[in-house]
């Protein structure tokens, strides 16, 4: 890792304080923090820096929306999660930067069409239900969206769960694809951000050994987290105070919107 800048160390500073915005209020805006710091490091190296600062702001999620989880969603997907993670570790082995970066934007593009064509395909679905029916169920899955996993089938979710292990191991960005499985599954707020709390919190904790075993995470990389950690408590705050005021179809927008973006950067880096 060369030395970094000033304005390089600034860049890191401002999207570690995204991530902690990101694990309290808007999930998917978590891909912008992945491409800036793939942009000012190199990407592999990137992974094992960030990986500290998402479980510090892991946990913060964890403690305000703890209670909100969704369990059975959880334990469905982790097989599938394992998969992934191994994959991405073989992949990890051999690949070199602009081979990251590719792939893990064009999976996030490829996973938003997919998802946007599920909501669609799922809305007339609805609408044909409520025209059938007198709408006495319009407001079911409006809680933590079990319901509404019911409908995904374990198919999606094993597809969603061995891809959001390939990308977490490759570059920390499962956070979209969980985000995309969840918005698909019908969740609601509280219930995306529990869930998608403690699925992370998990996850990233449990790629530690993984990573260390490939030397990304190392004495360098850990003492330039000792300087970005604080940078994540305000973004968690602040999120965390605006997430109440976020409209459900806003929200579903800005996770998509920053999908999207993300991919497009890393594509473009």
């Amino acid at each position: 890792m060369d030395t970094i800048s000033l304005w390089q160390l600034a860049a890191l500073a401002a999207a570690s304080t995204l991530v902690g915005f990101s694990k309290t209020a808007v999930s998917g805006a978590n891909t912008i923090s992945l491409a800036v710091f793939a942009a000012v490091l190199p990407a592999r190296e990137s992974t094992g820096v960030l990986l500290p600062i998402l479980i510090v702001g892991d946990l913060l999620a964890v403690r305000v929306y703890r209670r909100h989880a969704h369990w059975p969603t959880l334990l469905r997907l982790f097989p599938a999660v394992a998969v992934g993670v191994v994959a991405g570790t073989l992949f990890m082995v051999w690949a070199d930067d602009a081979a990251v970066r590719t792939s893990i934007g064009a999976i996030l593009l490829f996973m938003t069409g997919v998802t946007l064509w599920r909501r669609r395909i799922a809305e007339k679905e609805t609408g044909a239900e409520a025209g059938a029916g007198a709408g006495g169920e319009a407001g079911a899955g409006s809680g933590t969206g079990g319901e509404a996993v019911t409908r995904t089938g374990r198919t999606a979710a094993r597809g969603y769960g061995v891809l959001g292990g390939f990308t977490t191991m490759v570059a920390n960005a499962g956070g979209p694809v969980m985000s995309l499985y969840l918005l698909s599954a019908g969740f609601r707020k509280l219930g995306f951000l529990g869930t998608s709390a403690w699925f992370f919190l998990i996850l990233n904790v449990s790629k530690v050994p993984f990573s260390v075993g490939l030397g990304l995470i190392d004495a360098r990389s850990l003492l330039l987290d000792a300087c970005l950690l604080l940078f994540v408590l305000p973004g968690a705050y602040l999120g965390r105070a605006c997430v109440d005021r976020i409209d459900q179809k806003v929200f579903d927008r800005i996770v998509i919107g920053a999908t999207v973006i993300g991919g497009l950067q890393l594509l473009l880096i």
